[in-house]
């Protein structure tokens, strides 16, 4: 299994979605996984958290991001486009967790390098299943980059 049983697991959510992320934060903490999870709201936070900014000064830098695409201010596209260009973040793995199975988002978001794409299941007990298995993915199975000091 992967090297990570001293260190949490960083997740960054970012959804604009408050039940959305009651759901999301309910199924990670059923988990085993040793996790700390940072929320936030639209992308344009999202930049300032991984860049430090504003009141986001003492962020810590997330192992994984599950990133929703349709958000006010900056949208999850325009995240991705942002992170993936950044020298100094583009190495994070960033999961698309989101309602839309359009062709034309899943297409974009791996075209801007998102790591996959998963649609959010309407069911309870499959949504929950949904973000286990990313849980335990990134959490058990992957070997994540080191970070950077």
């Amino acid at each position: 299994m992967a090297a990570r049983a001293l260190d949490p697991v960083r997740i960054l959510v970012v959804d604009d979605d408050p039940g959305d992320v009651l759901m999301i934060e309910e199924a990670l903490a059923t988990s085993d996984v040793d996790k700390v999870i940072d929320v936030v709201g639209d992308g344009q936070e999202a930049m300032e958290f991984l860049r430090r900014e504003g009141r986001h000064t003492g962020a810590h830098r997330p192992d994984v991001i599950l990133l929703d695409l349709n958000m006010p201010r900056m949208d999850g596209r325009q995240v991705l486009g942002e992170v993936k260009g950044d020298e100094d973040l583009r190495t994070i793995p960033i999961v698309v967790l989101t309602t839309s199975n359009a062709d034309t988002d899943i297409i974009s978001s791996y075209t801007l390098q998102a790591n996959a794409y998963v649609t959010k299941p309407i069911d309870l007990d499959d949504f929950n299943d949904v973000v286990h298995r990313i849980d335990e993915f990134f959490g058990r199975v992957v070997v994540l980059p080191k970070q950077r000091p």
